[in-house]
């Protein structure tokens, strides 16, 4: 039997992603890498929570191994399976197992979607055994200590049946994400965009007043990564009204009335 192992190569980030730090997240993480303790970052969709993630593993320079969860995974999927091939039987490590043998980030991201039968075998991982039993190998393989377990979720977005058990909670420091300043986000909106200042500040004042919609009835406001779409298409020379009807109003609602509440909100900036 041949195991197959994707390599680490693979999950080398080789460009510096732009982030910007909001508070002690970049302290408390590399504290938490170097002393193996997991992590959860909470906030909401497009808050820059994977980015983040990214900007840490290029600055601590370990691979990332990025798993996004969801309803249909199973802890195969995490683990690793047999394959035929021919007349051979060969394993082929999961994302976890492969992050495990690389000493590299693991990053679980929106965890609370996966089914809760899955998430029991990250938990050998959160504790001081820092071990990951693959059953259907017979072995267990001990986390070195570059090895890190990354989760994140949205709470305002999941529901009760979807929420974090607290006996999982607490195998995790947490850091909370939220939407950057005006100032950081039209910087980001500047460097990923290509976009002129000017113009990426009134985009950013659009995002705010549109999350101020969450009190009337919108599910969530403008992220920070749809003002970079948004941004994209400005820059590439679509009429702000229209790029910000694609990005903005179609996106985050079919309510006629919050529709137009949000073209509304777009016609004073632009």
């Amino acid at each position: 039997m041949r195991q197959l192992t994707p390599p680490v190569e693979d999950f080398q980030i080789s460009r510096e992603p732009f982030y910007v730090p909001q508070a002690e997240e970049v302290e408390i993480f590399s504290t938490a890498w170097k002393t193996q303790v997991p992590v959860l970052l909470k906030g909401p969709t497009g808050s820059g929570k994977t980015r983040f993630v990214s900007y840490m593993a290029y600055k601590l320079g370990r691979p990332l191994i990025t798993v996004a969860c969801h309803d249909d995974l199973s802890s195969s999927d995490l683990l690793g399976r047999f394959l035929l091939e021919g007349d051979e039987t060969i394993w082929v490590d999961g994302p976890l197992t492969a992050g495990v043998r690389h000493g590299a980030i693991v990053y679980l991201d929106e965890v609370v979607e996966a089914r809760k039968d899955t998430l029991v075998v990250i938990h050998p991982l959160t504790d001081d055994r820092r071990i990951l039993p693959v059953d259907r190998l017979a072995t267990i393989l001990k986390a070195p200590d570059s090895f890190m377990l990354v989760v994140s979720y949205n709470p305002g977005y999941q529901s009760a049946i979807k929420e974090m058990k607290p006996s999982t909670r607490q195998r995790f420091v947490s850091l909370d994400f939220h939407y950057p300043n005006l100032e950081v986000e039209r910087e980001i909106l500047v460097r990923e965009t290509g976009i002129d200042a000017e113009r990426a500040g009134r985009l950013v004042k659009v995002g705010q007043k549109i999350r101020n919609l969450t009190d009337r009835g919108l599910e969530e406001g403008a992220s920070t990564r749809l003002l970079v779409y948004c941004a994209r298409l400005v820059h590439a020379g679509v009429d702000p009204r229209k790029a910000a009807r694609a990005a903005f109003t179609r996106t985050l609602t079919d309510d006629r009335d919050l529709q137009r509440t949000i073209d509304e909100i777009v016609a004073d900036f632009f």
